[in-house]
């Protein structure tokens, strides 16, 4: 198990440079956003449009209504710490948005999904979700319960392999972790962690700001890289002796930034259960696939017998560290 570690290390210490490269501000960029159109009067609606804000960027996207759809008033615009919200009061003629395509530009351009929730005078209500590979939505009513979970089924398995910094920390653990089953009892911990707290602020139970836990969940990854560094070097700590403690006490902060997506869709209150258990059985299968690969990547190169100099041996460990640190200066600044 040790050897298949070390080609893991070696294996992803390339990645690690790419994922250096890539601006830390789309770390969550897969964070969805959200549009609710609601019908007034006939023809008319109010539009709530939400897009997500890291570091002080905000999500390239803007949507696109069919021609003659005009504004009854200007729009009104309002910052907030993690997002921007425009609201719209539009006028679609008499023939109003049924059938109509709302478009997307930019959504193609990017790794995040747009949730829509349409609420008609006739008390018909759906949602819809625009994809970068389909950056439209169709103003027809969508298939209820079976659509709602494998929308999120795959926006959370897409959330979890979309955001450097949860991967950032599995990679740890295994770069951590040299016991097949201490590795099976930490990466578990995690998950009922961040399965806890997924659920606890997804339900409203907990409400915790966005910009503090983005922070807090850098720290987490700056802190892992200095035990995997002192791991390498020798030393032992409670964490290196007990990693699944670890794990689970900082799978806690992970959720609640898993939550921050999920919350992000606008979701009903009748949606919320069965949304939260598609999403969070997507983050696992996105969470599985990602040590699958690494593991399996790793196997196949047991059989070589290469040795390191130390400094290089030493690299995936400053990899996570410096990019834990480098995305936890820049998200207090955005504090």
């Amino acid at each position: 198990m040790s050897r298949l570690c070390r080609s893991a290390r070696w294996l992803l210490t390339g990645l690690l440079v790419l994922l250096a490269a890539v601006p830390a501000a789309q770390a969550h960029e897969s964070r969805p956003a959200y549009m609710e159109i609601r019908e007034t009067a006939a023809g008319q609606y109010t539009v709530l449009w939400r897009t997500p804000v890291l570091a002080g960027r905000r999500l390239l996207v803007v949507p696109r209504f069919p021609e003659g759809v005009r504004n009854l008033r200007a729009p009104v615009v309002q910052e907030l710490s993690d997002s921007q919200l425009e609201r719209r009061w539009i006028d679609a003629g008499p023939e109003g948005l049924d059938g109509a395509r709302i478009e997307f530009a930019g959504l193609q351009l990017s790794i995040t999904d747009v949730v829509v929730r349409v609420h008609l005078l006739d008390g018909r209500s759906w949602m819809a979700i625009a994809r970068p590979s389909q950056p439209w939505v169709e103003m027809v009513a969508a298939s209820g319960g079976w659509a709602t979970f494998s929308d999120f089924l795959r926006q959370g398995f897409a959330h979890i392999l979309s955001g450097p910094d949860h991967l950032l920390f599995v990679f740890g653990l295994l770069l951590l972790v040299r016991r097949r089953w201490m590795l099976v009892k930490t990466v578990t911990a995690f998950t009922i962690a961040h399965s806890i707290t997924l659920a606890v602020a997804t339900l409203g139970y907990v409400q915790l700001p966005a910009p503090p836990i983005e922070a807090a969940i850098a720290l987490s990854i700056l802190f892992l890289g200095l035990e995997v560094l002192r791991a390498r070097r020798g030393g032992t700590s409670f964490t290196i002796r007990h990693p699944w403690v670890a794990a689970f006490a900082f799978g806690l902060l992970h959720g609640f930034g898993f939550a921050g997506a999920l919350s992000a869709a606008g979701l009903p209150p009748t949606a919320v259960p069965l949304a939260l258990v598609s999403f969070n059985i997507g983050v696992e299968f996105g969470q599985l696939a990602f040590v699958a690969v690494v593991l399996l990547l790793a196997r196949s190169l047991s059989a070589l017998t290469l040795r390191w100099p130390r400094p290089v041996q030493l690299l995936p460990a400053y990899a996570v560290g410096s990019l834990g640190a480098f995305w936890m200066i820049q998200r207090l600044l955005s504090v």
